[in-house]
C-alpha cells in the first residue's frame, strides 16, 4: 500500500525492458522509451480488435510477439463488440490470477481472525477445466485455467469434484453441484452473483431450508465479475442472515483489485503484480490524444478508464471499465461500468453506476428485492415521447409499478443532470418499466445460448437487440 507509486514505476522500467525483444516492442520503437511520456507518443490506446493481428501471430505460432517467448494459455472470452476473444496468460503473468485470490483471503483472515472457513468445504463455481488448443496452446475460460493451479492446502477441501466442473452444460453441472454439495459442510461459496443465486434457489427447492439454515458453517461469500449490490438483498434474503462479503475485481486480462478490509469502501488496486496502469478520464476516451493519467495523478470521484500494460504482453489495452477510485491513501477503487455500455440515445450519457444507484435506492426504500434488470432506449417513430425501457425481474412485483417507476426516474434525474434535462424539456418522457416474469433473465441467456459460467447481462445498451429478445420474457 504504502510503495504503490514507485512499484507502478518499477514495473514500468520492466515491462518496457523485456517488451524491447518482442515483435510489438519493435513495431513501437521501444528501444526510445524512457519514460511514460515516450511510452504515451509511441504507444496508442488499443481495444481488443487492434491488438488482434498480434494475438493472430501468436496463434500461429510465432514467438516473442507481445511477451518473451509463447503463451502458456490463451484465455477464451466473449467479448460484448468483439466475439470470441484470446488473451494471452504467460508464465510471468499466472501468478497475477493465483496470488491475488490468495492475498484477499489472507487479508480477510488477518482483519477479522475468522480462518475456520478454511476447515469446511469451498466451492468455487468455474467454467470447465477442459483446455482445448490453439496453436498449440492450451486454451480455455479463465476460472477454468485457474483451477489447474488451486494450491495444494485448498484442493482437498474443493467442490464441485473435477468431473462436474467439466460439464458444459450449465443446468446439469448445476444439478449436479447442488447433489454434491447439499449434505456438506460449506463455509465459503463463490462465483458471479446471478450464478450464486441460481445456485441458492436450487438448494432451498431441493432442500426447502434457507441456505444458511441448510449450511450453519456458511459464513464467507466471494463474488466479482458484476456490481454486486443490486444482487445483495436477495442473496442475502436467499441465505436468510449476513455472511461476510469479500469481493473481487478479476478478468482474463488481469487480476486488478479486491476487497482487503470489511470496514473500508472500495477494493484495493493491485499496484505491484505485474501491471501497469494508466487512467483516462472517462470523457476522453472517444478522443483522439486523451489524456493518460499514471497512478500518481488520479483523483478521488473522478470516472477514469481503465488502461492496462501487462507482463502478459498487453500494451496500452483499454479493458472498457471504466473505475472511481474512493481513496488515494491506499489506492482503493470501485467500479463504475463499461465505456461502451451506457446510454445516450437521446445525449444523456447516462451510465451503470447511475442506474444501478437509481433502481436500488427506489428498491430499498420499497423493500422490494431485484433479480435482476437491463435497460434499453425506446425510440418514438410516431406519436409520443420517446423514454428508456427497463426491463427487471423483480422478487415481487410492486402494487404500483407506476409509482414505483416515477420513483427510479426521479433518483436518476438527481444523478444525471442531461437526463433531468431531457425529461424536464418534455423530449423524453418518464422510463418505463416492463416487469419480466421470474426466471426470465435465465430463460433469455439459455435462448442465446450464453447461460452460466462468467456469461453477464449488460446493464445497458443503446439500441434494442436485448430489448427485442427479452419482449418475449415480459408478463
Amino acid at each position: 500500500m504504502e510503495t504503490a507509486v514507485a512499484d507502478q514505476q518499477s514495473i514500468f522500467n520492466q515491462l518496457i525492458k523485456v517488451g524491447t525483444k518482442t515483435v510489438f516492442g519493435k513495431d513501437h520503437d521501444f528501444t526510445s522509451i524512457k519514460t511514460h511520456e515516450d511510452f504515451v507518443k509511441q504507444v496508442p490506446i488499443r481495444d481488443y480488435e487492434a491488438l488482434k493481428p498480434y494475438i493472430e501471430k501468436i496463434k500461429q505460432g510465432t514467438h516473442n510477439v507481445l511477451w518473451k517467448g509463447q503463451p502458456i494459455y490463451l484465455s477464451k472470452t466473449s467479448g460484448t463488440t468483439s466475439g470470441v476473444k484470446y488473451i494471452p496468460i504467460t508464465k510471468d503473468s499466472i501468478p497475477n490470477h493465483i496470488n491475488t485470490a490468495r492475498n484477499a483471503l489472507l487479508c480477510y483472515m488477518a482483519e477479522t481472525g475468522n480462518t475456520k472457513f478454511a476447515d469446511g468445504k469451498m466451492i468455487f463455481l468455474s467454467g470447465s477445466p477442459v483446455l482445448e488448443r490453439v496453436g498449440g496452446i492450451p486454451t480455455g475460460r479463465l476460472s477454468g485455467i485457474v483451477n489447474h493451479h488451486i494450491p495444494k492446502y485448498l484442493r482437498t477441501n474443493q467442490l464441485p469434484s473435477f468431473t462436474t466442473n467439466c460439464i458444459d452444460e450449465w443446468e446439469e453441472k448445476l444439478d449436479k453441484i447442488v447433489e454434491e454439495t447439499i449434505k456438506q459442510d460449506m463455509t465459503l461459496i463463490s462465483g458471479i452473483p446471478p450464478w450464486m443465486q441460481m445456485y441458492f434457489d436450487r438448494l432451498t427447492e431441493k432442500s426447502g431450508l434457507k441456505v444458511g439454515d441448510l449450511f450453519p458453517n456458511f459464513n464467507v461469500m466471494v463474488q466479482g465479475g458484476v456490481n454486486f449490490e443490486p444482487y445483495k438483498a436477495k442473496l442475502f434474503e436467499s441465505i436468510g442472515r449476513k455472511v461476510d462479503c469479500i469481493e473481487l475485481f478479476p478478468a482474463s486480462e488481469g487480476f486488478f483489485a479486491f476487497q482487503d478490509s470489511q470496514n473500508q469502501e472500495g477494493l484495493l488496486l493491485n499496484t505491484n503484480s505485474g501491471i501497469f496502469f494508466e487512467f483516462v478520464p472517462a470523457g476522453e476516451i472517444f478522443n483522439e490524444n486523451p489524456s493518460r493519467l499514471t497512478l500518481k495523478d488520479v483523483k478521488v470521484g473522478e470516472n477514469y478508464a481503465m488502461i492496462v500494460n501487462s507482463n502478459a504482453g498487453l500494451w496500452g489495452y483499454n479493458l472498457g471499465d471504466t473505475v472511481k477510485f474512493v481513496s488515494t491513501i491506499p489506492y482503493r477503487l470501485v467500479v463504475t461500468g463499461r465505456t461502451k455500455h451506457f446510454i445516450s440515445a437521446f445525449g444523456e450519457h447516462v451510465i451503470s453506476e447511475e442506474v444501478e444507484s437509481a433502481l436500488l435506492q427506489a428498491a430499498q426504500e420499497e423493500h422490494i428485492p431485484i433479480t435482476e434488470f437491463t435497460v434499453a432506449p425506446m425510440i418514438a417513430t410516431g406519436e409520443g415521447k420517446s423514454y428508456h425501457e427497463w426491463f427487471i425481474e423483480f422478487e415481487n412485483t410492486p402494487a404500483d409499478i407506476n409509482s414505483f417507476s416515477k420513483k427510479v426516474d426521479d433518483n436518476l434525474r438527481k444523478k444525471n443532470v442531461y437526463y433531468d434535462d431531457l425529461i424536464g424539456g418534455k423530449i423524453l418522457q418518464q422510463l418505463k418499466i416492463s416487469p419480466v416474469k421470474k426466471n426470465g433473465f435465465i430463460d433469455y441467456m439459455k435462448s442465446i445460448g450464453k447461460l452460466g459460467g462468467q456469461n453477464k447481462v449488460p446493464r445497458l445498451s443503446n439500441d434494442r437487440k436485448i430489448a427485442k429478445e427479452l419482449e418475449k420474457f415480459v408478463n
